[in-house]
């Protein structure tokens, strides 16, 4: 018998981590099990047919960033803002409601909207239902409040402990590494299951078809060059100055740095400095946001807009320098490729990742003249680049492959039936 599972978030749309993850999951779900899952959130691109797009519940909606204008970096809090997100929390609350029962669902999984709080008249909606309906419930964690600094001054501390995340009973909690899981049970008295971020390694990438056939004419590359992806968006986290003194000791004319996203919504100061230190140290970058989509499709020129797999097999090498990520998906995907890449030691792949045994030019924050060499190697001396690729690809199968995901998932759902029974 099928079980119906129910997707909660602020968006469910394009290509950030959350949605991603969440497509995975209910991938594994509908596999294995023949759950079919269905979606709830402010900005959707699932299927009308088993979705229930609610504008409020999207974290730009103007009431809820008439709240945030008003929660985060400062202390006090005017009145009025409580009865506004309460009012805001009770209308989300009842489309809650009407969610569940259009669809019958029968276990919510509620996607990082009660853990960092983006939108916190949704927080508190999800606590409330989930109290009144003891509906059996997953809260999967991506980032929490307290691992950004933007939250860290505010007027919302009430809410954080309601609700981000909530203690509930029926309520299971994910996180994605260690550390979270160590500092929910410290801050919150909380366990929880550690489930990483996973790639479906037991398929392996297709082939070039004709639409990406020529992803490196069209991005402006010469047959000879060296193709070094930098697949991110253009922010100071991602330590991007490090992938171009990493191009500049590499002393090779031909290597060329393409970075795929763009600043987003932070900012064009680093992109202005990252410009500068490249001109300054004469490494040639290549900014190809406007070339790349989150689906294929035709820009107004008549180019085609590429997507993010469309590039990694034209790369011959990555760069993933980040100085703090949640997990890194951007590195298992490169490792999916079966591409060589080089990574900062960021927190979570020093106590998460690196320990597993992976093959990869790894720097502490410098670009040191052992990487420089290892990477050197990697691009010219095919053998061995195809060595490490396939052990890498070999050893991420292992460790964050379905079968993790399968597995885990299917545990949180026998401790489900054994709460029901």
């Amino acid at each position: 018998m099928t079980e119906s599972v129910g997707f909660v978030s602020t968006r469910f749309a394009g290509t950030d981590g959350v949605s991603l993850e969440s497509a995975k999951w209910a991938e594994v779900l509908w596999a294995d099990d023949s759950h079919v899952s269905y979606w709830y959130g402010g900005l959707l691109d699932r299927a009308p047919e088993i979705s229930m797009c609610i504008p409020e519940a999207f974290f730009h909606h103007p009431e809820n960033a008439w709240i945030n204008q008003r929660l985060w970096g400062h202390r006090h809090r005017p009145a009025g803002v409580a009865s506004r997100i309460q009012e805001m929390a009770d209308y989300l609350k009842g489309t809650l409601y009407e969610f569940v029962a259009r669809f019958d669902i029968s276990v919510l999984i509620v996607q990082n909207a009660v853990t960092i709080p983006m939108h916190v008249p949704l927080g508190v909606a999800i606590t409330e239902f989930l109290l009144e309906t003891e509906i059996p419930a997953i809260a999967h964690h991506h980032d929490f409040y307290w691992e950004r600094s933007r939250f860290q001054n505010s007027a919302a501390l009430d809410y954080l402990e309601m609700a981000f995340p909530p203690r509930v009973p029926r309520l299971q909690h994910v996180v994605i590494n260690q550390a979270a899981r160590e500092d929910l049970a410290w801050r919150k008295g909380i366990g929880s299951v550690l489930i990483p971020n996973v790639l479906d390694f037991d398929t392996p990438p297709p082939p070039l078809d004709d639409y990406n056939r020529d992803v490196r004419e069209q991005i402006g590359l010469a047959p000879d060059d060296i193709f070094v992806l930098q697949p991110t968006r253009i922010v100071p986290r991602k330590g991007i100055e490090h992938a171009i003194m990493l191009l500049r000791r590499l002393g090779n004319p031909r290597c060329k740095l393409v970075i795929s996203h763009d600043a987003g919504d932070e900012g064009k100061d680093y992109l202005r400095q990252i410009q500068e230190l490249a001109q300054d140290e004469n490494v040639e970058l290549r900014l190809i946001s406007d070339r790349v989509s989150e689906v294929r499709q035709y820009d107004g020129q008549g180019r085609k807009m590429y997507v993010l797999e469309d590039l990694y097999p034209h790369a011959d090498f990555v760069t993933f320098p980040s100085l703090y990520e949640g997990f890194g998906n951007a590195l298992l995907e490169a490792i999916y490729f079966r591409k060589p890449v080089l990574v900062n030691r960021y927190d979570v792949f020093a106590r998460d990742i690196q320990p597993k045994g992976f093959r990869l030019p790894v720097i502490d924050g410098f670009i040191n003249r052992q990487a420089v060499e290892e990477v050197r190697r990697l691009i010219e001396d095919a053998e061995y680049r195809e060595e490490v690729t396939a052990y890498n690809y070999r050893l991420a199968q292992r460790y964050y492959g379905y079968s993790v995901l399968r597995y885990s998932l299917q545990s949180l759902f026998n401790n489900i039936r054994h709460l029901t029974e």
